[in-house]
């Protein structure tokens, strides 16, 4: 058995400890009641320091982030932490703060979210921002009940509708159901952008607004933004704007500018704070001016959000500054390209032309298949990565193509790391083409390697029973 593979109850042995408390100051202290005292002993693992210390360290060792290595995940953008950025964070007077402090003590966190909101307002073109979100479907969440406040303020009551395309990120439609919006799906072209003559009729009195992010979930840059925003406007709606999809606009295109009216930012994906594991995140949402008494006035999640992400946004935007902001675009776009244009004669490309931060490939050219043989999956592409060291994109989203894989590579990452990917990726197709069974079969590396996901969804196993 690997050392890992041993639970921490496994390495316990009685009579070993891994602490030592201090003595007991206060002896006349009351005794717990006992209708509150346990029925039996604690359950706790006795194991030294050493162990403790080793066991964990191997756990983190399993996992995989952007700190080991290549993080190409499509639509999230999992780009390096700068460490200044947890410097900041770690800073006893932002670090030593409780939210229920007098304002009078706080007010460098409060200057902190002043000077933020105006950061994040020249960045996208919106005129205010609420910090309350926690993510970026809990911003969605906000942002539709601004849109619905809204209208409703107007006494536009049956407004009940909200569009949204079908290359969108599902959180979309499910914020919508939650916020008792109706969906009306809204297709799109073979060239992956919105269908604006499907969307005309679909512009009734009903319709609330639409959801959209650009460039698109297919990393393709929404061309009839003006004309699409003239139309919902017209028809009375406001624009939502999916701010997953920020990172290649920054300092060059602004939501605002192209007609938006509500619009949410991942500041822990497109302004580098951690990423992953369930949190923590932060998605606060802006609004034109004419929005700005629909901010929530009523607390939308605990105090004020989640500072600790919002202050390593500001030193992160801090650090780059105006100018270099706009390179984050740049290169994020360049490298999309560069990785697309080297692998399309391995990889099925569907839409051909320039992608913005990210694109997607329709499965292999040539997955090794014949004779009622089955050959290499996207699926298969993903988990055969692992063993080369290089985390897997996204795989099947969006739901356009049968076989996708979504690559975002992010501008934080080398031409040499880039290089590599391009390279692994190119040996895998070979794999596949020759002896697909390599691919079906892997990782073969990994401690874990095919659970049953489903399995694992509706029976997640969260103790350790002993």
């Amino acid at each position: 058995m690997k050392y890992y593979d041993k639970l921490i109850f496994e390495l316990s042995k009685e009579g070993r400890v891994g602490y030592s408390l201090p003595v007991n100051q206060f002896p006349q202290a009351p005794e717990v009641p006992v209708q509150l005292r346990r029925a039996q002993p604690l359950r706790l693992p006795q194991v030294s320091e050493p162990d403790v210390v080793r066991h964990y360290t191997n756990l983190s060792q399993m996992n995989f982030g952007v700190d080991t290595g290549f993080y190409p995940l499509g639509s999230c953008t999992m780009k390096y932490n700068p460490k200044i950025n947890e410097e900041m964070a770690a800073l006893p007077g932002f670090a030593g703060l409780h939210p229920l402090m007098h304002a009078g003590l706080t007010k460098g966190a409060l200057k902190v979210y002043q000077e933020m909101n105006k950061a994040l307002s020249a960045i996208t073109g919106m005129y205010a921002f609420t910090f309350d979100p926690c993510a970026g479907a809990h911003g969605e969440l906000t942002g539709l009940m601004i849109m619905r406040q809204y209208h409703m303020n107007r006494g536009d009551m049956k407004r009940t509708k909200v569009i949204v395309p079908d290359s969108a990120h599902g959180t979309n439609p499910a914020s919508a159901a939650v916020c008792g919006l109706e969906v009306v799906e809204v297709k799109s072209l073979e060239n992956g952008r919105i269908d604006v003559e499907a969307l005309k009729p679909l512009l009734t009195d009903e319709i609330a607004g639409i959801m959209m992010t650009n460039p698109n979930t297919l990393g393709l840059f929404e061309t009839e933004i003006k004309t699409i925003a003239k139309l919902v406007h017209d028809a009375g709606g406001l624009l939502y704007y999916d701010g997953a999809n920020m990172n290649p606009l920054m300092g060059v295109v602004r939501p605002g500018d192209m007609g938006f009216d509500i619009m949410h930012l991942n500041l822990h994906k497109t302004f580098s704070t951690p990423h992953g594991g369930g949190g923590p995140g932060s998605g606060p949402v802006g609004v034109a001016q004419h929005l700005e008494d629909c901010l929530p006035d009523i607390r939308v999640s605990g105090f004020h959000g989640n500072f600790g992400v919002i202050l390593r946004a500001y030193a992160y935007i801090l650090s780059l500054g105006k100018q270099h902001l706009r390179k984050v675009g740049q290169y994020s776009v360049l490298s999309a390209n560069y990785i697309k244009e080297s692998l399309k004669d391995v990889y099925k490309l569907p839409i051909e032309g320039v992608c913005k931060h990210e694109f997607v490939f329709d499965g292999l050219v040539n997955d090794g298949a014949h004779d009622d043989v089955p050959g290499a999956t996207t699926l298969d592409v993903a988990k055969r990565l692992l063993d080369y060291g290089f985390h897997a994109p996204t795989i099947y989203f969006p739901l356009l193509f049968h076989q996708a894989l979504m690559i975002e590579p992010t501008e934080t990452e080398s031409l040499e790391t880039i290089d590599s990917f391009i390279a692994v990726m190119r040996k895998i197709a070979a794999e596949a083409a020759q002896d697909p069974e390599i691919l079906r079969q892997a990782p073969h590396n990994a401690p874990i390697t095919r659970p049953d996901e489903t399995l694992a969804a509706r029976n997640p196993v969260l103790k350790y029973e002993w």
